[in-house]
C-alpha cells in the first residue's frame, strides 16, 4: 500500500474540492487553504488504483481550472503541483519510486503535462535521472533543469508537475500575530536544517511559518514551535498551529500528549486511524 499526497493549486472553491475528494477512490483526507490557494488530498491505495485516481484529478483540473488565473502565497509549478508517493506497511521506497515513474509517464503522455521527478531513481526512471529534492526542482525548473518526462515547456493550462517518492514527512504551519513578513521570513530561514524546510508567508490576519518536517519524530512539531516562540522573544505571538493532511501515529507518540491540542495533533488525524475508519488495511 502507498500514500499519495496530492497538492493541487486550488483552495478557494471548497464545494468543488469536496466533490473532487468524494469522487476520488481512496481519498481519506482533504485540507483546503484559501491563502495558499492550495489543497492537499491524501489518497491511500495500491499502485494502479492510485495512479488512476491521480489521472482523474489531473483531468478535472484541466477541464475546470487554469494556472494562468491562479494566485496564492505558496509557490507552485502547476495545477497538479506536487504528487509524492509514500510507502506504507510492507511497501518500500523502491515501490514508491516505481509508482512515481509510472504515474509521471502517464501524466506526461495522457494529459501532456511535463513532469519533474524527485526522490531516488529506480530501474524504471528515465535515462540519466539522478536523485534530487523538491526544493531543487522549485529553484531550477525550466531554467537549468528540464522536465524528465513530457513536453519541454509548461502546459498552457496546467503548467508542470513535480512527482516524487519519499518517506513520510509532516506538513505543518505556525500562524503568527504582530510579526512583520520580513521577521517571519527571517525566523523561517533560521529554522532550516536537513530536518526542516520552512518558508515565511503573509496570510489573512497575520503571517505564517510554513514547514515541512522531514524527520518529524526527531525534530517534532513541539521542537519547532518552541524554536519559533524563542525567536519571537515576546515580539508578537503564536496564534495557532495547523497540521496539513495526516501524520503517522509515531509522530503523536513522539510529542507530549499534553501539547497535542496546541500543536493541532490528534489521534483522528493519523494515517492509521483514518484508514481504519474507512476499512483500508495498510499492514
Amino acid at each position: 500500500m502507498l500514500e499519495a499526497v496530492v497538492n493541487v493549486s486550488e483552495g478557494r472553491d471548497p464545494s468543488w474540492l469536496h466533490q473532487l475528494a468524494e469522487s476520488t477512490e481512496g481519498c481519506v483526507d482533504l485540507h483546503v487553504d484559501a491563502d495558499h490557494n492550495r489543497s492537499v488530498l491524501t489518497i491511500i491505495g495500491r499502485q494502479t488504483d492510485l495512479i488512476d485516481s491521480i489521472l482523474a484529478i489531473g483531468t478535472s483540473l484541466l477541464e475546470t481550472r487554469s494556472l494562468a488565473s491562479h494566485d496564492g502565497v505558496h509557490p507552485r509549478l502547476g495545477l497538479l503541483d506536487v504528487v509524492p508517493f509514500v510507502p506504507l506497511g510492507a511497501a518500500t521506497l523502491a515501490d514508491a519510486a516505481a509508482t512515481r515513474d509510472l504515474a509521471a509517464s502517464r501524466l506526461s503522455v495522457e494529459l501532456g503535462i511535463p513532469c519533474f521527478l524527485y526522490g531516488p531513481p529506480s530501474p524504471s526512471s528515465p535515462a540519466g535521472y539522478e536523485s534530487r529534492t523538491l526544493p531543487e526542482i522549485r529553484r531550477s525548473a525550466f531554467s537549468t533543469l528540464h522536465p524528465d518526462l513530457g513536453p519541454p515547456n509548461p502546459h498552457a493550462i496546467a503548467g508542470a508537475s513535480a512527482v516524487g517518492a519519499r518517506p513520510y514527512l509532516v506538513a505543518w504551519n505556525i500562524w503568527l500575530s504582530g510579526v512583520s513578513l520580513a521577521v517571519t521570513q527571517e525566523i523561517a530561514a533560521s529554522l532550516r536544517t536537513p530536518a526542516v524546510r520552512s518558508l515565511g508567508f503573509e496570510v489573512s490576519g497575520g503571517t505564517q511559518v510554513s514547514c515541512n518536517l522531514i524527520d518529524p519524530t526527531v525534530v517534532t512539531p513541539a521542537h519547532v514551535a518552541d524554536l519559533v516562540a524563542a525567536a519571537l522573544d515576546g515580539s508578537g505571538s503564536i496564534i495557532r498551529c495547523e497540521l496539513v493532511g495526516l501524520v503517522p501515529a509515531s509522530v503523536l507518540h513522539a510529542v507530549d500528549q499534553r501539547r497535542h491540542e496546541e500543536l493541532d495533533l490528534d489521534p483522528t488525524k493519523t494515517i492509521e486511524s483514518r484508514c481504519a475508519a474507512q476499512g483500508i488495511a495498510i499492514a
